[in-house]
């Protein structure tokens, strides 16, 4: 990262002139009500339009039921303020867990999810009241090529050696799949039962379900064609909508960076080609899917694509891309994926790097209606109450928000306890000594 290219804001008009220097199309406006207002979803109503994504905290028992560190994770977050939270990838089966320490739901541990849910709810209450109910969802995730297991769809020389993945590794076969499938039903009917509001089907950052929207070299019915790459994600949205009471929700890569026929939602030359993604952005919504969380790319490849940062923190991912125009990307798929909808809420994303001044530009794409809800994950890990302090002091803390550091994944990448180990050290720098030791 060049040392002009880093966050070196002093004011909020030295940001303004940035975006209008690069002629970037980020709006930026102080009137943050617009991100207090409530939103209803059916019957439920949700209290704010700002949202935790889902971050992995890789803290899990080795049941896969929430650890120690889940649960005070997750207490911080619902006594933050935020209304929806977004829990973190919890595997659908043991086979399609990225580690041991990554969060699984079974029929022996769904009385600990459940619990977490009760949680949740009580200390959102306890904290602003009965009138405040956050819309709890559940990210259900197969790692794929990026789990225990190295399953993979199909062999892409970057990918592979980014999962450490064999040149003979085999690929699924279609009647595995078919299995995941059956495996994220099961999982679903689990989600219900312990009380959240909505199931995620996972699609984004190239674990399996979005490695499927690339598999253009993958022969049998889950391959090839556009209706066959897109079948295992529309297969398990249907039939969890056949068998389960439960709203569905999908994280989406809008598109990968990576070059057609490796890619989704990319040309030959790795352009952005969009035509695949807005068709199946529309077949979502008319599966009855009620929210699409918008990502891109992959933190395996190219992590600045989903999260512009400052600094790969060690982990050889540098890039000349000023952050802020990877925020602008960001904003503007999200505008791309709200103009393409008619009644599915849509939450932005990558608002992070903006720091204190993160607020600002929330409030100006929802003002926009370029989204419905926003999204903060790092932010979110450094600051848990970031909600709180917008609603109540129209302001973000800048010795609370996120230096974009990448800390925080360079723990996860080690499987160790990831979180904010500058806002939250005494917790998570003995981790990283572990690692640097």
């Amino acid at each position: 990262m060049k040392e002009k290219n880093k966050f070196k804001f002093k004011s909020l008009k030295e940001l303004e002139k940035k975006i209008e220097e690069l002629d970037l199309d980020i709006p930026i406006i102080q009137n943050l009500d617009f991100l207090k207002e409530e939103i209803k979803l059916g019957s439920r109503i949700i209290p704010n339009r700002l949202a935790v994504h889902p971050m992995e905290g890789t803290d899990a028992n080795m049941d896969g039921s929430p650890g120690e560190l889940t649960l005070r994770r997750y207490r911080r977050f619902a006594a933050g303020g935020a209304g929806l939270i977004w829990l973190e990838a919890v595997a659908a089966s043991e086979d399609g867990r990225a580690n041991e320490k990554q969060l699984l739901i079974t029929e022996s541990n769904l009385d600990s999810f459940r619990k977490l849910a009760v949680m949740m709810r009580e200390e959102a209450k306890n904290k602003f009241g009965a009138e405040h109910n956050p819309y709890l969802a559940v990210q259900l995730n197969h790692s794929g090529r990026y789990g225990v297991n190295n399953h993979i769809l199909f062999h892409h020389e970057l990918s592979d050696k980014s999962a450490g993945v064999s040149p003979d590794q085999e690929v699924m076969t279609d009647a595995e799949l078919e299995q995941v499938e059956d495996n994220f039903l099961r999982a679903s009917k689990l989600v219900k039962e312990a009380g959240f509001d909505a199931v995620d089907i996972k699609a984004c950052h190239r674990y399996l379900f979005s490695e499927a929207l690339a598999a253009h070299k993958r022969k049998g019915i889950y391959g090839g064609s556009y209706e066959n790459r897109t079948r295992l994600l529309k297969n398990t949205i249907k039939k969890v909508k056949a068998n389960v009471e439960i709203d569905i929700v999908v994280r989406l890569n809008v598109y990968d960076d990576i070059a057609y026929p490796y890619g989704w939602g990319t040309d030959e030359s790795g352009n952005m080609d969009l035509s695949e993604p807005k068709r199946l952005i529309r077949e979502l919504e008319d599966l009855g899917v009620k929210i699409i969380n918008i990502t891109a790319s992959t933190p395996y490849l190219k992590p600045y694509i989903n999260r512009p940062y400052d600094n790969s923190s060690g982990l050889g991912m540098e890039t000349d891309e000023p952050p802020i125009v990877g925020v602008e990307r960001l904003i503007k798929l999200t505008k791309f994926v709200s103009e393409t909808v008619d009644k599915c809420l849509v939450i932005g994303t990558g608002f992070s790097w903006l720091r204190k001044y993160a607020a600002y530009a929330a409030a100006g794409v929802v003002e926009k209606s370029w989204a419905d809800m926003i999204g903060f994950g790092r932010l979110a890990l450094a600051y848990p109450d970031f909600a709180q302090a917008i609603i109540e002091n129209n302001c973000l803390d800048k010795k609370k928000v996120c230096v974009s550091c990448s800390k925080c994944a360079y723990l996860k990448a080690y499987n160790k306890a990831s979180g904010c180990v500058v806002r939250d050290s005494k917790i998570y720098v003995p981790f990283l000594k572990e690692i640097n030791n």
